[in-house]
């Protein structure tokens, strides 16, 4: 968004050519894993042709390709409405001061969580940005100001081609995705139906809190780092007081008090932001309307070129959902949590798990395939939902980060970053069998 990116990002040529190519990595990876849908799909059928003697599978791939094609034009149709009408509402936001707000609290605990960072060094305004438009939604400008933030800490770097522990502990934080208000997931479900489209709030929280605290133990345990400091302790201290009496009082309620407490929480936060966002506004003097006006026409720009993606990854899922291939993987996975001696309603929705840390449209895709085939409110959907708020595309924040300054060796930040997603993963998975049962 045009209002916190800033000016725009100019690389030397070095580092353009290396965003460049973490890129053109990304897009490969990709296009494999795009191909390697229909590649195993058609594995798949022919097994079931020649060795099951099912003629019929390749009709059923031909349906799925139109029925997912058609699904795409209706998610659309929301999506349109759900990024004009919440993008409008956080260019007030951003007008009003908010972000910057929220930067500045933010700024004490990450300047301890990165000594080697000077106080009042302009990577800790940046860092804190980038995690308050994260916190927010405002995907479209944490990306610009993330990058710019991991110049200014490679600024900073003693050796360029090797990531600094402050590198490593933004990065991994990125790819933990603390998100507070996981708009987009609501308005999956409502698109399909869902009839409180915010039931899954509660859960999210708290799973991406597990992800991102999961993180930031990680890379403290690999660096040293002092959290017994009283800042630090301070705010891990809250987020342990919030997470804990939500807990506390989530265990008094039942499963499905639970749901309809969630529910609440996460429409009652919503339109509470919203109209904060308003009043904030009004004092600071903006003009409401045509900040929103502004807003709205990004959103709507932004809406109309994600169409091709979601039709690409969406007929490759549900090809590879008609071919049966996703039926083997997922009944070798079940016959060894049987195994376990555990309960097997969760595997369904780990195809969303799987493919995350690769491509987040894979993921949304099988988010989307998951809500259709078993019902918008299934446990698999609810867990499918959960993971998909839980963690971020890790391998792509990897790809785009550390390509943008030329970092080649990333010590731990892989090994961390993979640990958070799956806390997030087990995560979800404890909380919605506590939540929905």
């Amino acid at each position: 968004m045009s209002a916190l990116a800033g000016p725009r990002l100019f690389f030397p040529d070095t580092a353009s050519r290396t965003v460049r190519g973490s890129l053109f990595l990304r897009d490969a990876m990709l296009n494999l894993l795009w191909l390697a849908f229909f590649l195993v799909a058609a594995g798949a059928a022919l097994i079931r042709w020649l060795a099951l003697g099912d003629p019929q599978v390749f009709a059923g791939m031909v349906a799925g390709l139109f029925d997912m094609a058609r699904l795409s034009v209706e998610v659309m149709v929301l999506l349109f409405g759900t990024l004009t009408l919440w993008l409008g509402f956080l260019n007030i936001a951003e007008r009003a001061g908010l972000v910057d707000r929220l930067a500045r609290l933010l700024g004490p605990l990450f300047a301890r969580l990165m000594p080697e960072v000077p106080r009042g060094h302009p990577a800790i305004g940046l860092i804190t940005l980038n995690f308050a438009a994260n916190g927010l939604g405002l995907d479209n400008a944490a990306t610009p100001i993330g990058l710019r933030a991991m110049r200014e800490l490679q600024t900073l770097n003693p050796k360029p081609d090797t990531a600094t522990n402050a590198q490593i502990l933004f990065l991994s934080l990125n790819a933990s995705s603390l998100t507070l208000l996981p708009v987009t997931i609501f308005m999956y479900r409502a698109q399909q139906g869902a009839p409180d489209p915010a039931m899954v709030f509660l859960p999210i929280l708290l799973a991406t809190s597990a992800s991102t605290l999961t993180a930031l133990f990680a890379v403290a345990w690999m660096q040293r780092l002092r959290l017994h400091d009283p800042v630090v302790l301070a705010w891990l201290a809250g987020a342990a007081l919030l997470l804990g009496s939500l807990m506390a009082f989530a265990a008094s309620l039942s499963a499905a008090a639970l749901s309809a407490f969630s529910a609440l929480a996460g429409n009652l936060t919503l339109f509470g932001l919203i109209i904060a966002f308003l009043v904030a506004g009004a004092v600071r003097k903006v003009a409401v309307y045509d900040a929103f006006i502004e807003g709205a026409k990004q959103g709507f720009d932004i809406a109309k070129s994600l169409l091709p993606y979601l039709v690409a990854m969406l007929c490759a899922v549900g090809v590879l959902r008609a071919s049966g291939a996703l039926d083997f993987a997922l009944d070798g996975l079940r016959w060894l949590v049987t195994l376990a001696g555990l309960d097997t309603r969760f595997v369904d929705a780990m195809p969303t798990a799987l493919v995350k840390p690769f491509s987040g449209s894979a993921a949304r895709a099988m988010l989307l395939e998951t809500m259709q085939h078993f019902g918008v409110d299934s446990f698999p959907a609810l867990v499918a939902a959960t993971v998909q708020g839980s963690t971020e595309t890790t391998f792509y924040v990897l790809a785009v980060y550390f390509g943008a300054v030329g970092i080649q060796r990333a010590r731990h930040a892989v090994g961390c970053a993979l640990l958070a997603d799956l806390a997030g993963v087990l995560a979800s998975i404890a909380v919605c069998y506590w939540f929905f049962g």
